[in-house]
């Protein structure tokens, strides 16, 4: 058996049969899965300085070159790297004195730091599967982000003391602002506004409170919260489309999930997408006290100065592992960042390898390389390489480039 690091379900059943050293039939994935599993042979990395192909010994010489002359240099990415290779990344930012931020800085980070710290109550994927009775995708879309999650845990499957499915034992709900495929097979579909997040919760507390809210379809809403309250076990699953939408007023979660457990048992299960981008916000407060945005330059310090989204600003260098920060940031702070010595570790070749004045190809974990991770749920989770690479992980590049400063 395989597990399937293409997202922080990491599904543990994957089947694959080895013909000629690659990968040939498998059995379990998902499409997202089948094409994570696909791209080892597609697009590869080649190590590279200043744009021209280069042995991996000189590219990690003038990678460590780079980022020991640098004044203050940013190590940004990390959700795609092993517990391993994040600790040991953690360990070379301190010796440099350097910025450190991954990508929930600019998704997931606050819902994921609430759970961290234990500000609202959380469950494992296991406890869903067999207890929770309502499960609710809050500007979320796992049918399309995690396909998988339906299935294993949150609808369809026979858990303990959900045997019967969602034919008779389960709820699943949707909000968002549009119908989406996991709404189309959710029992409810309550569309809220783009940026209304903070008025519907407000609203639900008040249903809560046995008033009547002030929104337009009064009867579906007063419908909708009854039946969250009727839960015995429910669970939000919140995705991207709440969190930027609450960004402004995250005491309403925690609100709405307090007032809920008044009558019911609820939890939060943030639906992170990399698939060890939780292990990095564990591993890093478990060092720091912070899930994100800190700095080793004076000591241990976290800000929003200290984000990737700042620190392109005052930064002079930096080392981007496993991450496509100039395709998916905004392009002011991409240009910024384009505009800097670039240090690029990855499997894949991308915008930021093409950038970068470093490209060091990695092997690709779960893939080609063991380790482990968390799940979206905090469950660690250990894999082995399904084929032999001679390409060096990312615990291998980072103690290379260490020894080189």
């Amino acid at each position: 058996m395989a597990v399937c690091t293409g997202c922080s379900l990491l599904c543990e059943d994957i089947e694959v049969a080895l013909d000629g050293g690659k990968m040939g039939k498998t059995r379990n994935l998902c499409r997202k899965g089948l094409g994570h599993f696909k791209s080892i042979y597609l697009d590869r990395a080649r190590p590279a300085v200043d744009g021209k192909e280069a042995g991996i010994d000189e590219a990690i010489d003038k990678a460590a070159g780079i980022l020991k002359n640098a004044k203050k240099p940013l190590i940004f990415g990390w959700s795609n790297s092993t517990l391993d290779a994040q600790k040991a990344g953690l360990e070379l930012a301190r010796e440099l004195g350097a910025v450190v931020d991954d990508t929930s800085s600019i998704c997931q980070g606050w819902i994921v730091e609430k759970v961290l710290r234990k500000e609202i109550p959380t469950c494992t994927l296991d406890d869903v599967r067999n207890y929770a009775d309502v499960s609710i995708f809050w500007g979320s879309d796992p049918s399309s982000s995690h396909p998988r999650h339906l299935s294993r845990f949150s609808y369809y499957p026979r858990g303990e003391k959900r045997q019967r499915g969602y034919e008779e034992d389960r709820t699943a709900i949707t909000i968002d602002v549009r119908k989406s495929p996991t709404a189309d097979i959710s029992d409810e579909y309550y569309r809220v506004l783009p940026g209304g997040d903070a008025g519907l919760v407000e609203a639900m507390i008040s249903v809560l409170d046995g008033k009547i809210p002030r929104v337009e379809d009064k009867k579906k809403l007063i419908s909708l919260v009854t039946n969250m309250k009727k839960s015995r076990f429910g669970v939000i699953f919140p995705g991207l489309g709440m969190v930027y939408s609450l960004k402004g007023r995250k005491e309403l979660l925690d609100a709405l999930v307090e007032k809920l457990n008044q009558s019911s048992r609820y939890s939060v299960i943030p639906m992170v997408g990399h698939y060890n981008m939780r292990g990095f916000n564990q591993t890093l407060l478990d060092q720091t006290g912070f899930i994100n945005r800190v700095s080793f330059q004076d000591g241990v310090e976290s800000g929003p100065e200290h984000s990737v989204m700042e620190a392109a600003k005052t930064c002079d260098a930096a080392l981007v592992i496993g991450s496509d920060p100039v395709s998916s940031l905004p392009a002011a702070v991409a240009r910024r960042l384009a505009g800097m010595p670039v240090v690029a570790v990855d499997p894949h070749r991308n915008l930021t390898t093409d950038v970068a004045r470093v490209v060091i190809p990695s092997a690709a974990s779960g893939l080609e390389a063991g380790g482990s991770a968390l799940r979206m749920d905090g469950v660690e989770i250990k894999f082995d390489g399904v084929v032999e690479s001679e390409r060096m992980t990312d615990l291998e590049i980072l103690a290379r480039i260490k020894e080189g400063l």
